[in-house]
């Protein structure tokens, strides 16, 4: 079944947005107006109109991706330690785990095509710092304070030395990006625009927790590739450092994300355990649909055989 197939099915089509590439096109450009800094304006009333109307396309966006992965995230213990050891076996059988795409990065695409995959990614990142900022709110202290110490590092001000928005935002400059909405992969969309209704919604905060959690779990391994791929291409270290410093750091803020955000909530409200197990599959399968979107546009050239054989 196609990425588009399986997001029909999920009820994501709406007569305002009738395909996926509409709905998240749209959504993408909302949450590009809504979250910008502001000041006040005149048509406060017109914006919070549109506002809702976009809510109700955001809720119902979540709630379908919630019922297709219910059955799955029903399985996860609620109990503290079954619940983290169910977790951290998602990072080798969650949706999208171990993707060829990205041992080819690493041993075989050319420059464009790493441009054309890093512009996608780009294009569809949230802002991890930001998220944790809103996620955060009114959490109980010790989660709390572990996200707090997340936050810290993704400003550059922890261990980690800076990390997400500048390094990033160095790394686009340095390979002279152009990301954009227009133009960009509808499933790369899909990717921010779930992030950012799970942190902005406080009724979606557990969910939230568990999709910030399993980018920690997963990345290190992908963005090591990715590091690999640009280290083949001859990119410079500044232009790698974003991912390098990934390929390292999340494997620590995981342990850490688990230990002192995830067993104490479980341990406290064993009923969240399902909807950090929702939060954290959507976002897996998110990252999968863009893996596949990806490796359709940049196989087809590269490897049509192999592609088509899949």
């Amino acid at each position: 079944m196609s990425p588009n197939d399986r997001l029909s099915r999920l009820g994501l089509f709406t007569p305002e947005f009738p395909d996926a590439e509409a709905l998240h096109q749209g959504l993408a450009r909302w949450n590009h107006r809504r979250l910008a800094l502001q000041t006040p304006s005149e048509s406060w009333m017109l914006d919070l109109a549109a506002d809702h109307r976009m809510l109700r396309l955001e809720g119902a966006f979540v709630e379908a991706f919630r019922e297709h992965v219910a059955p799955q995230a029903a399985e996860a213990p609620d109990d503290p330690d079954g619940f983290v050891t169910w977790f951290e076996a998602l990072r080798d059988t969650g949706p999208g785990q171990w993707d060829p795409l990205f041992d080819w990065l690493a041993a075989e695409a050319e420059l464009e095509q790493m441009k054309w995959f890093l512009t996608q990614e780009a294009a569809g990142e949230a802002g991890f710092d930001d998220l944790v900022a809103m996620t955060q709110v009114k959490l109980p202290a010790r989660a709390k304070l572990e996200l707090a110490r997340n936050y810290w590092d993704e400003m550059g001000r922890g261990q980690a030395g800076g990390m997400h928005g500048p390094m990033l935002d160095r790394t686009v400059a340095g390979l002279g990006l152009k990301p954009s909405t227009e133009g960009t992969c509808w499933q790369s969309l899909c990717l921010a625009n779930l992030m950012t209704a799970l942190a902005s919604t406080r009724r979606y905060v557990f969910q939230s927790i568990g999709a910030l959690g399993v980018v920690e779990l997963t990345a290190p391994t992908r963005v090591a590739l990715v590091d690999a791929g640009l280290k083949r291409l001859g990119c410079p270290p500044e232009t790698r450092k974003y991912f390098a410093l990934h390929a390292r750091i999340d494997i620590e803020h995981s342990r850490d994300w688990n230990a002192e955000a995830l067993a104490p909530l479980v341990a406290e409200r064993p009923e969240c355990a399902r909807f950090i197990a929702e939060g954290a599959l959507m976002r897996l399968t998110c990252g999968e649909q863009c893996f596949e979107a990806y490796r359709a546009y940049l196989w087809a050239h590269a490897h049509p055989v192999v592609y088509a054989a899949e």
